[in-house]
């Protein structure tokens, strides 16, 4: 699992918990639930409040399964205003943004357009390069599975400090970036590791199949990404914000506690930032309903044949978390009640997204913190949905 705000922020206590399997107390489902299979989803209802109790200020989520949609939002979408937070709430989805790179990939591996074993100097020749990284070692299949062993340009300090934390973002949130400025940075580090010794996530090698995909497609990526998921699957509330800085409306605002080291209570209003910054690797605008959807299809061979598919489903260990492995731009996880979740989570600054699907695609569910701060309910959250019986 890999949340990607501040790194690796809360690995450790995200495992125990769904080891432990937490039981969950809480309030009933709310008048703003859809009624629709209301009464089977209980307990993630109490997951999403004790979030909010936890301190995050909405949730937005909708569930998908045998018994029809569950849609709800709990807690506030503008701490100005006072406005409640909306289910169809559009945010940022930040790193899962990776499973639609990963997809067009897959997708043009399958026209005969790329080899998942191509190299990335076939396809960027020149780009990767210098202090020991060398493009011609990593392939396309070690971006998306993160085995490169490139640097993460968000893992460099200066550049956090710059354009993620404190007063670095309130004076820099409005500033474009280019792709190679980001590169630049990671390529400034030698390689973590030998590519293919072993996994380590890094928003660098995200970064590099989407330019991969802008070159092989010969358009941008955003139209890739348009034409070959967004369209046919009619997602209508899934967009990229090239150089805009906030969100398509109904939309709640997004929160940060930027100044966490020094002032811990500290809330900023962080909504509006240059989409240009998460270019490629956590840009995707999108909902609730969007993700579900989306994940249903790639899981029932709707936008895969059966060959990519299995790809995408080939997975390497995750250090980090021994119970997740990572695959083609998307995790699986295994369930303390023995379920196996197919899953993106996505962190950027004022927001963090989980999406999680069963294997046969009968069984999804996304929800959404419009704050960047509070983890301990996400795994609780996802156990009270796929193992309802072991979680309380």
């Amino acid at each position: 699992m890999t949340i990607r705000t501040r790194p690796r922020a809360g690995l450790a206590a995200l495992a125990a918990v769904l080891i432990t399997a937490t039981a969950l107390t809480g309030t009933a489902r709310a008048a703003g639930d859809t009624r629709a299979a209301a009464d089977g989803h209980e307990g993630t209802r109490r997951a999403i409040e004790a979030a909010v109790r936890a301190g995050v200020p909405g949730v937005a989520a909708e569930a998908r399964d045998a018994d029809g949609v569950w849609r709800t939002a709990v807690g506030v979408g503008d701490l100005g205003t006072g406005e409640a937070r909306g289910a169809r709430d559009r945010f940022r989805v930040g790193s899962i943004t990776n499973t639609f790179v990963a997809t067009v990939l897959l997708q043009m591996a399958a026209e005969k357009k790329l080899s998942l074993d191509d190299t990335v100097e076939r396809h960027l020749p020149g780009v990767v390069t210098g202090n020991g990284n060398d493009g011609r070692t990593i392939t396309v299949r070690r971006l998306l599975n993160h085995t490169s062993g490139l640097f993460d340009y968000l893992a460099e300090p200066a550049y956090y400090r710059k354009y993620v934390l404190g007063e670095g973002f309130l004076k820099h949130r409005y500033e474009p970036l280019t792709a190679g400025q980001r590169l630049d940075v990671a390529l400034a580090h030698p390689p973590q590791f030998a590519p293919g010794a072993r996994h380590a996530f890094s928003h660098t090698n995200d970064l590099l199949a989407a330019l991969i995909v802008q070159k092989v497609g010969g358009t941008s990526y955003e139209n890739e990404v348009r034409r070959r998921i967004i369209e046919p699957l009619g997602l209508k509330a899934t967009s990229h914000p090239g150089a805009g800085t906030g969100l398509p409306r109904p939309s709640g605002r997004g929160y940060s506690k930027l100044f966490f080291d020094t002032q811990p209570d500290r809330i900023d209003d962080v909504t509006e930032f240059h989409g240009s910054q998460v270019w490629g690797d956590g840009d995707i605008v999108s909902g609730t309903r969007d993700l579900n959807r989306f994940f249903r299809a790639l899981m029932r061979g709707r936008l895969l044949p059966p060959r990519q598919l299995a790809e995408l489903k080939t997975t390497v260990v995750n250090p980090d978390l021994p119970i997740s492995s990572y695959g083609l731009g998307i995790e699986r996880l295994e369930m303390s009640c023995g379920e196996t979740l197919w899953y993106h989570d996505g962190g950027t600054v004022g927001s963090l997204t989980f999406v999680a699907t069963t294997e046969d695609g009968r069984h999804q569910l996304t929800f959404n913190y419009n704050g960047d701060w509070e983890v301990s309910q996400l795994l609780p959250t996802l156990n009270a949905e796929f193992c309802p019986t072991t979680s309380g």
